[in-house]
């Protein structure tokens, strides 16, 4: 996982109480975020392979969708 937290606590809130929550502690911020990055640099990884695969440099939109179903 990436050392530097990429995404907001904000957002993360955000997130949250739009799923329904209420109140949020710092802790759940905080759990979520490194959740949804590791999440996201592992569909990263797999979505660059496929790029890769089909001899592009670019990934695209199904790249990720693809990744994010092989999980």
């Amino acid at each position: 996982m990436a050392s530097k937290n990429i995404l907001s606590l904000s957002a993360m809130e955000k997130i949250m109480k739009s799923a329904g929550a209420y109140r949020v502690s710092e802790e759940a911020k905080q759990a979520l975020r490194s959740v949804l990055e590791e999440i996201g640099e592992k569909i990263s990884r797999e979505a660059i392979e496929l790029s890769r695969h089909a001899n592009r440099r670019t990934i695209k939109a199904g790249d990720i969708k693809l990744a994010s179903k092989q999980r």
